[in-house]
């Protein structure tokens, strides 16, 4: 670098703030995101790929997501969650009603 380009530097030096990784507060619990996300998961398995399991993993999680959420959370996310994952189970019975057998001991 020459030093006519490091002098006309347009950076402003006390503009620059250092990243810092966000710490979760002592009472934070990411443990109904992850719950939603995983609800969201199975029902889209349930449904693309007819699991069984997964639709009620899903609404598993669901009830799981729900029950550790704080009351100042979005309520359109868990809505969403419980009912694509009620409709992966309805969909997946409707498709084929015959009751869930298990593979491995049959």
């Amino acid at each position: 670098m020459s030093p006519a380009t490091i002098t006309n530097d347009m950076r402003r030096r006390d503009r620059i703030v250092r990243y810092k990784p966000y710490v979760p507060k002592e009472g934070e619990d990411p443990m109904a995101e992850y719950m939603n996300l995983l609800a969201m998961l199975f029902s889209m398995c349930g449904l693309m790929m007819r699991f069984k399991w997964a639709a009620w993993a899903a609404v598993y999680c669901a009830f799981i997501g729900f029950s550790n959420s704080r009351s100042s959370e979005d309520t359109k996310q868990i809505f969403s969650s419980f009912m694509l994952s009620i409709s992966s189970v309805v969909m997946s019975y409707l498709q084929s009603p015959t009751p869930m057998a298990i593979s491995y001991f049959s």
